[in-house]
């Protein structure tokens, strides 16, 4: 079956960064995309980025746009998202999940809400403190 399992969370000071890694088995790589979501405590889930693991194409949310990368490499099955200055509100669960590269064709299609991703992992706790 399919398995997503996230690593590299922590705590952090603010102003640092993180790189946390989503690695992908039971699943055809190219055949998905990767999305990147967080929860922190009394919140809804947020998505945050995405990554067409055939194309390459990317997605970022304006919470995390210009200081964050999502990047893949289909030999190793593996996602990353880097988040650079980090913020006390960047604090939360973050998860990877995966998407249908077909579903995201759709041209309504909105990789920040997490309705069509199919398979979650079980979150990584990133804790960002002063």
């Amino acid at each position: 079956q399919v398995q997503l399992v996230e690593s590299g969370g922590g705590s952090v000071q603010t102003g640092g960064s993180l790189r946390l890694s989503c690695v992908a088995s039971g699943l055809a790589f190219e055949d998905y995309a990767i999305g990147w979501f967080r929860q922190a405590p009394g919140e809804e889930r947020e998505g945050l980025a995405c990554i067409d693991n055939s194309a390459g194409q990317t997605h970022y949310a304006t919470s995390i746009r210009g200081r964050s990368t999502i990047t893949r490499n289909s030999a190793l099955n593996t996602v990353w998202l880097e988040l650079d200055d980090l913020k006390r509100g960047d604090t939360a669960v973050y998860y990877c999940a995966a998407v249908p590269r077909i579903h995201t064709f759709i041209i309504s299609w909105d990789f920040e809400a997490d309705v069509d991703y199919t398979d979650w992992g079980q979150g990584t706790q990133v804790t960002v403190s002063s």
